[in-house]
């Protein structure tokens, strides 16, 4: 085949992945180029498992597996092509009390999601999987549309897919650079030339790190060892249901009448530390038996067959994974028209179709079909850009692929990584951190006596007490939070204002020092990010933002400054500390450290002012997240561990307390506040999230997404952000399936516990095929699913916690 000199768009990689691309572009009618350095699956996809299951603990992600198996189920009548295709169900086994609570948790998000989870008694699981052993089983889930396929079979059917719709695919074609010109795409160069190209999309496997960094985009990936087990035929029926026995590391499937069993072991072997060897196509690496001892160890109790079947093969093939446990895809955030879909973490064949489908809508229309933060590319940061530090954590993700997810649970590897200035001394002061972002954040702080370590449960946890008293301190004296780890961000040049105005929903066109919260909006009217902008001169903004949304908001506003406006957006994340003093005590404790006046008519509600603190410029924004008077103090780092001592010198007398991350949470559900990524996202309109008041509808000021609004406030909503409280001895975790007389309307978004109501809390959308108003939602008697268990719940449209905020604005 001669090669084409351009394409408007090229992938590289014929996996799964990035056939599925093609397939979906093809299909929208644009113009493919697939270039694959050996064969079609010849890099991971040949030797994958082939499970396909959905669950996920995110919406949008299951809903994503889902479309994989709605494809599936018509690819081999569409192409002619066979697939290997089976909906033969997915069992998932508990052997503990512990497991059978998450799996009743997972059968309750199933509903919340739409899928019909069954659950089941260990004879009832036995019956559908005759081959194990049920001495050690609690119960079971049952989700009759889970299945397996041929990974190479669905391959090259989405492959004739594609094809059959004018993209063209070219084998034996290796990608040898990629081409740009004053930091935009232009090509990419070959053994046999250069091809130009528009868009690029690199869906390359563990491949796809190097190649990217090339072009300095980081994709946080590396190659682990995955291992199972082929057996000769041994009776197996072939309409045997995929088996999931997380307690035991492993699973199953049936293959030609014998059985597939792998596992995830918790000591993983890293591969290819030092580059992938070239070349590596249709390879594996040696079988380690030794290694793979383990899980066999682990799987003859529960299938005896398994002690006299015939091994066929003990496939030993490396695949990507990520620090997470989460793919990655996406435009990168380094460079526009460069599009990401890699690291499927050993479960590419269930996501292949729907991945597919949701990148070529990426790459087509600049944005994913819906939501898809929890696989988005920019969910990633500073660390990791290195590869070491990725490693070290993608190895503690995959050693608990079938652990126990606790609620609140966090990663123990690769830390400490990021530090604030306060670290050392919030250690020495009880404190018990949490990581995001690489940054170390205290969570709670243990008194004298007690065990200052997360103990995770799915009952009430041991930091409960701890975060009671942080809560109540806040309401009823004052606390002090480091909340450094705030993403900040410097807007500056003379069309700062035009520019902010036009990707802010709110008015950002007011006076020097203060400060507009405010979402910014897409084209469809969804929330991309929000966040806090001060004035703090006539041609310069602060933008504050939440630790996990550095690299998306950055990402989001850089992008969205109109073309021609002269405003440089800058990151200075490192340049600030921020200490957070809020209750009712904040002011005195704050005079106390300053000379300047920090009355409420010298210093009101909403507005940013520099005072002195130890000699320390610090910049007071009287702001709050947890429902009480206080100020944001924002100050160079080098001053943070002497500000933070003069507050505590002064707060000694009016109990001030440190405080964690979990106070924050429980504070902010009393007062119902939204946090975006779980309350509020893309899919999620202002008005839909009781956040209309801050759109700045009536100035006629044109702004990002003001159509999106004006058309919806015309038509209606359909979902409206709600808050639910129950007196059940539940523990809500989020998730939590939300009835409406009897009939399903949604799930919880976030949940917790309200310590000055006492109440369990959750945060979640009421949803109608039809507009609904305040008075539809106000109107119904509610209940919500809690590990399958149905208890009572009232509802709220206004805060539970001084609703009319004269707390904050005394």
């Amino acid at each position: 085949m001669t090669l084409p000199s351009s394409s408007k768009i090229i992938i590289v990689g014929g996996g799964i992945i990035g056939c599925s691309t093609a397939y979906h572009l093809a299909q929208m009618g644009h113009e493919v180029l697939l270039l694959e350095k050996a064969q079609l699956t010849s890099g991971s996809t040949w030797h994958a498992a082939g499970l396909v299951g959905q669950l996920r603990s995110n919406a949008n992600v299951t809903q994503l597996l889902g479309y994989s198996i709605d494809l599936y189920n018509t690819l081999e009548k569409e192409t002619g092509l066979a697939t290997g295709w089976k909906m033969n169900g997915g069992l998932r086994l508990a052997c503990n009390d512990e497991r059978w609570t998450e799996v009743k948790r997972q059968a309750t998000t199933a509903h919340s999601f739409g899928l019909d989870m069954q659950l089941l008694t260990p004879q009832e699981a036995q019956d559908l999987w005759p081959l194990m052993d049920i001495g050690d089983v609690v119960g079971a889930a049952f989700l009759p549309t889970d299945g397996q396929a041929s990974p190479s079979d669905i391959t090259q059917a989405l492959a004739k897919g594609a094809r059959n719709k004018g993209a063209v695919l070219i084998e034996d074609m290796p990608v040898t650079g990629i081409l740009t010109s004053k930091g935009k795409i232009n090509g990419v160069r070959t053994s046999q030339g250069d091809i130009a190209c528009e868009k690029l999309v690199l869906c390359c496997g563990q491949w796809t790190r190097e190649l990217a960094k090339s072009i300095g985009v980081s994709v946080p990936l590396v190659s682990v060892e995955h291992q199972y087990m082929i057996t000769e035929a041994f009776g197996v029926p072939s309409d045997l249901p995929t088996l999931r026995d997380p307690d035991r590391l492993t699973y199953y499937k049936e293959e030609v009448g014998g059985l597939v069993m792998g596992g995830y072991e918790p000591n993983g072997i890293a591969w290819a530390k030092d580059g992938i060897p070239d070349p590596f196509d249709f390879q594996l690496l040696e079988s380690n038996f030794d290694h793979f001892e383990q899980l066999v160890e682990l799987a003859l109790p529960r299938v005896p067959a398994l002690e006299t079947a015939g091994v066929k093969q003990l496939i030993n093939g490396p695949e990507s994974f990520t620090p997470d446990g989460n793919f990655i895809l996406g435009e990168a955030p380094e460079m526009q028209n460069v599009f990401i879909g890699a690291g499927f973490n050993a479960f590419g064949i269930a996501s292949g179709g729907g991945a597919g489908m949701a990148l070529a809508e990426w790459v087509a229309k600049g944005a994913p079909p819906y939501d898809l933060w929890p696989v988005d590319i920019r969910r990633f940061g500073r660390p990791h850009r290195d590869v070491d530090w990725v490693r070290e954590r993608t190895m503690e993700a995959y050693g608990k692929h079938y652990t126990m997810a606790w609620p609140s649970e966090e990663h123990k590897s690769a830390r400490p990584c990021r530090r604030s200035p306060l670290y050392g001394a919030l250690k020495e002061s009880g404190a018990v951190f949490g990581e995001k972002l690489g940054w170390e954040r205290p969570n709670w702080f243990a008194e004298a006596g007690e065990h200052a370590e997360d103990i995770y449960t799915f009952e009430q946890p041991n930091w409960h007490n701890a975060v009671a008293r942080e809560h109540n301190a806040a309401r009823e004296a004052a606390v002090l939070f480091d909340q450094t780890s705030f993403a900040k961000f410097i807007l500056k040049g003379p069309d700062a204002e035009d520019a902010l105005n036009w990707i802010a929903a709110n008015r950002v066109d007011k006076p020097v020092g203060s400060i507009t919260y405010t979402q910014m909006l897409n084209d469809a009217g969804g929330i991309e990010c929000d966040l806090t902008c001060v004035r703090i001169a006539q041609d310069e903004y602060y933008i504050v933002t939440g630790t996990g949304f550095a690299t998306h908001d950055f990402d989001w506003i850089s992008r969205n400054i109109p073309k021609g406006m002269n405003a440089q957006l800058v990151d200075v994340t490192s340049s600030n500390a921020v200490l957070s003093l809020f209750g009712p005590k904040a002011r005195h404790i704050l005079q106390a450290c300053t000379r300047d006046d920090v009355s409420h008519d010298a210093h009101p509600f909403g507005q940013a002012r520099t005072i002195g603190i130890a000699g320390c410029p610090v910049l007071a924004l009287r702001i709050t997240y947890v429902g009480e008077l206080g100020w944001e103090l924002h100050l160079p780092t080098e001053y943070a561990l002497s500000v933070f001592e003069e507050l505590h010198k002064a707060g000694r007398e009016y109990g001030l307390r440190n405080a964690g991350y979990r106070a924050i949470e429980t504070l902010r559900l009393e007062k119902g506040y939204r946090a975006w990524s779980s309350d509020i996202g893309p899919d999620h309109t202002p008005d839909e999230a009781g956040l209309g008041w801050a759109i700045k509808m009536k100035s006629g000021i044109a702004f990002k997404g003001r159509d999106a609004v004006k058309a919806q406030r015309e038509s209606g909503v359909k979902k409206i952000m709600t808050t639910f409280t129950c007196d059940a001895d539940v523990n809500l975790s989020g998730r939590e399936t939300i009835y409406r007389n009897g009939v399903q309307c949604g799930w919880l978004s976030s949940a917790g516990f309200g310590h000055t109501i006492n109440q369990n809390i959750g945060l979640g959308y009421v949803r109608s095929a039809h507009v609904i108003d305040q008075d539809y939602v106000l109107s119904g008697e509610y209940e919500l699913e809690v590990a399958t268990l149905r208890v009572k719940a009232k509802v709220s449209l206004a805060p539970l916690y001084d609703p009319k905020m004269e707390k904050i604005k005394t």
